[in-house]
């Protein structure tokens, strides 16, 4: 989610950075009056529509693959599609801006948003709702980004923290509204509404942008770019995500398939990363890997929202396809996320300089923890209620989560170091959010396959308790077919449930261990929580 403070959750599946070289050569005054209320408005509508999508869709995951033929698993290639693409995209915003210019590359990036946003509703197959998914997730690279960037070029110095608040909060809102919306438009009009909506808010922001900042682009210059090493990066990155997205289907490493996607994304990444330690214009910064708050912060944040995105659409899945709930009940049971995360985000903001980041971090770890070992205790008889407190609790992690570890990941770097580094950390934290998706609904298949077999092993046709069931559910008016029937899906209810539930402890434990990571950083300097690191804390 973005900030899922994602994504949610979303955090968003958006990706922030500090604005390019090019943009600190010649800072315009700022807006004043109706101009900066209008400006922040644009940003602000922008932002919304790219994390709103990367939510929204999680609860419509159900609807999209019945009407188009494929399994719920299946279904969550929509939300992955868009993660990769998105991931892959978000490098390259620097290169991008310095070629067209921030103003002239957000407009056409909102419009283009605008676009795919209308060809997914259009889309009739998977295969043509994950192909116009992928364009929209590649076009939305340098929204967040570079809305950061104007919008901080808009107001004073001064009030960079306010600006920086109200950017904030309008990612930690749309992961609260998706799944609300998403549920109500699923079930009230249908699915491709989800994507329609984008067109009128897209439209109106582009228009709004560009009336208020056309006079105010910035410095562009013709730059080389890394053709191989971002060939390279789509290689593995794709033939990993169809692995992962794909083994399930294809019975793993049994299948040719696999183990050709396996080779090509292992030796495509050994390549890649010899070629961009080499290269003298590399699309991903490596070597800040060798610095230990880097590698140990961008590592523990990156295990965390893959964690964190994974659980965001395993729960929608099981509440819908075993728990009985509709689309908007599901998003209901979703909502409250960014609650505590929209009143403490501000706190978390103005204290990440004065408390040490990685005691927030290490509270934030183990409050996911928390939540998630409440989850493990789930039932097929938890109740509303029950599902709705854990995910409340969870707000107040995703407002500790975010802000801190990225001060932590970018604390000592050089200003003209901070753009490549906080691309890098979100390219990783993307794409681990999306194969965390791939991942825990792979397991969550798996185990549930594990627990049917325990559940049925002792089960003889005939006699006992199975007997007995039959014999009850004849006599209510069921024939003996609707009553094995029957029978299988109660026994599968239970599996898939013990599976989430098993999914949701073993995410709990994870983040326990990733404590250990934090601790390895060192504590950044009390300046370090500026404006840089909290542009890239989303």
């Amino acid at each position: 989610m973005t900030s899922t403070s994602s994504v949610t959750p979303q955090a968003p599946d958006g990706a922030g950075a500090a604005p390019p070289p090019a943009l600190a050569q010649r800072q315009p005054a700022p807006l004043k009056g109706a101009q900066l209320a209008i400006g922040t408005l644009a940003l602000s509508l922008a932002t919304f529509m790219n994390v709103l999508d990367s939510s929204i869709a999680n609860v419509a995951i159900p609807a999209i693959s019945g009407d188009v033929g494929v399994s719920p698993s299946q279904g969550t290639w929509v939300i992955t599609s868009f993660g990769v693409a998105n991931a892959i995209s978000v490098p390259l915003t620097g290169w991008l801006t310095q070629r067209f210019g921030a103003v002239r590359l957000f407009t056409m990036s909102v419009l283009l948003f605008v676009l795919t946003s209308w060809l997914c509703g259009f889309a009739s197959s998977l295969e043509m709702l994950v192909l116009f998914r992928v364009l929209q997730g590649a076009v939305a690279g340098p929204m967040i980004p570079l809305s950061q960037t104007l919008l901080l070029s808009s107001y004073p110095p001064a009030k960079a923290g306010v600006a920086l608040a109200l950017w904030g909060v309008t990612t930690l809102v749309a992961p609260v509204v998706g799944p609300l919306l998403g549920g109500w438009i699923t079930d009230n009009i249908s699915w491709p509404w989800i994507f329609y909506i984008n067109v009128p808010v897209g439209l109106l922001s582009a228009l709004m942008t560009w009336n208020i900042y056309r006079d105010r682009e910035t410095p562009t210059r013709k730059l080389p770019i890394d053709t191989v090493g971002l060939t390279l990066l789509v290689l593995w990155v794709g033939a990993l995500q169809l692995m992962l997205d794909k083994g399930k289907e294809l019975d793993w490493f049994a299948s040719t398939e696999i183990i050709t996607f396996a080779l090509v994304a292992v030796v495509a990444f050994v390549v890649f990363v010899v070629w961009e330690l080499t290269d003298a214009h590399p699309v991903v910064e490596l070597r800040l890997f060798m610095r230990r708050n880097f590698a140990a912060g961008s590592i523990a944040l990156s295990i965390a929202y893959g964690l964190f995105f994974g659980n965001v659409v395993l729960l929608p899945l099981w509440l819908q396809q075993w728990m009985g709930y509709t689309s908007t009940s599901a998003g209901l049971a979703l909502a409250p996320v960014g609650l505590l995360a929209i009143v403490l985000t501000p706190l978390v903001g103005r204290k990440v300089s004065v408390w040490d980041p990685r005691k927030m971090a290490t509270m934030a770890f183990i409050v996911f923890a928390l939540v998630l070992w409440m989850r493990s205790q789930f039932t097929v008889e938890t109740d509303f209620r029950h599902i709705l407190i854990p995910t409340l609790i969870q707000g107040a992690a995703m407002a500790f989560f975010f802000i801190p570890l990225t001060t932590i990941t970018l604390s000592g770097l050089t200003p003209d170091r901070i753009p490549a580094a906080a691309g890098l950390s979100n390219f990783v934290r993307i794409t681990a959010g999306a194969m965390g998706t791939s991942i825990a609904t792979t397991l969550w298949e798996n185990r549930a396959a594990l627990h049917h077999a325990h559940l049925t092993e002792l089960l003889v046709q005939g006699q006992g308790t199975f007997a007995i069931t039959v014999n009850q559910l004849q006599a209510s008016g069921m024939s003996a077919e609707q009553a094995y029937a029957q029978i299988n899906r109660m026994i599968d209810q239970q599996a898939f449930t013990r599976a989430a539930d098993d999914i949701f402890l073993a995410s709990s434990m994870l983040f326990l261990s990733l404590i250990v990571l934090i601790w390895f950083t060192k504590r950044p300097a009390a300046h370090a929580g500026g404006a840089e690191a909290a542009a890239g804390a989303h």
